[in-house]
C-alpha cells in the first residue's frame, strides 16, 4: 500500500468513527440547512442519496425538492465505471442494489446538474473522501467535462478533518452542508 493509501485509509477509518458518534447522537440531524440551500435551485435535475449506515439523512430536502423538480438517486452500474442516476420520488418503489444501497425498481435515468454527495470526511477547502471506490469522482468528472455541475458534500460537522489527503483524480466539492453551517468554495 502506498503512503497515500494508508493515509486515506486511517483518516477513513478515524472520520467513520466520528460519524458514527455523531449519527449516535442525533440520528434524526435536521436537514433544514440543505433545504435552504437546494430552494436555490429549484427545477433544476439534481440527485441525493438514500443514507446507508451511519450517513447522515438527505431524504427530507429530496422530497422537499421532488416537489419542484426531477430528483434523482445513484445507481451503480459497476465497478470503476460512473455512477447513473435515475429518478426517485418519496413514495417509489425501491429493489436492492449494491454496496447495501436501494435503487428504484424501474431505472427512468436523468443526469443532474446538481449532486447532493454522500462522504466519509471533507476540509474546508473542499476535499472529500469516500468510501474508496471513486464512483463519485469519476461521475464528476465526467458531468464537469459536459456543462457545470454542483457537488454539494452532506455531512455531519464532526465529519470534518483537518486536510483530506488527496489524489489528481480526486474531485473537489462546491459546497459543504451539515446540520450547523454551509461552506462554500
Amino acid at each position: 500500500m502506498t503512503d497515500l493509501a494508508v493515509l486515506k485509509a486511517e483518516t477513513r477509518k478515524a472520520a467513520l468513527a466520528r460519524r458514527a458518534t455523531a449519527h449516535a447522537a442525533a440520528p434524526g440531524a435536521d436537514a433544514g440547512l440543505l433545504s435552504e440551500v437546494l430552494a436555490g435551485y429549484r427545477g433544476a435535475p439534481m440527485s441525493g442519496y438514500l443514507p446507508i449506515r451511519t450517513e447522515i439523512d438527505p431524504l427530507p430536502a429530496m422530497a422537499e425538492a421532488a416537489a419542484h423538480g426531477p430528483v434523482t438517486i445513484p445507481v451503480i452500474v459497476r465497478a470503476k465505471e460512473p455512477l447513473l442516476f435515475s429518478r426517485w420520488t418519496p413514495d417509489i418503489a425501491l429493489r436492492d442494489g449494491p454496496f447495501g444501497t436501494s435503487v428504484p425498481e424501474f431505472d427512468d435515468f436523468i443526469e443532474p446538474e446538481i449532486l447532493i454527495v454522500p462522504l466519509v470526511a471533507f476540509d474546508r477547502r473542499g476535499g472529500r473522501l469516500g468510501y474508496g471506490g471513486g464512483f463519485y469522482d469519476r461521475t464528476l468528472q465526467k458531468l464537469r467535462a459536459r456543462r457545470a455541475t454542483l457537488a454539494i458534500g452532506f455531512a455531519y460537522d464532526a465529519q470534518e478533518a483537518e486536510a483530506i489527503p488527496l489524489e489528481a483524480t480526486d474531485q473537489p466539492l462546491d459546497m459543504i452542508v451539515t446540520e450547523r453551517r454551509v461552506l462554500a468554495f
